[in-house]
């Protein structure tokens, strides 16, 4: 289902997200640009992202793609 339709973004893409370390509505805004445009999709796509951390933030690899890239 789309989640956000200012940016086109589905709730399998959050949930991908989440698996690759995001936890916060801002870094799920800096990779996907949900919850950047109108804001209508904040609370589903914060809901989205609680279901799916579903292992601690120190048993990820690494916190974001686009961060491991920066170093």
């Amino acid at each position: 289902m789309y989640v956000c339709l200012c940016h086109g973004v589905t709730d399998r893409q959050i949930r991908i997200a989440a698996a690759n370390g995001c936890t916060t509505l801002e870094d799920l805004g800096a990779l996907t640009g949900t919850g950047t445009g109108c804001g209508g999709c904040a609370q589903v796509a914060e809901a989205i992202l609680g279901e799916a951390a579903v292992r601690p933030a120190a048993a990820r690899a690494l916190p974001l793609p686009m961060f491991a890239q920066a170093a």
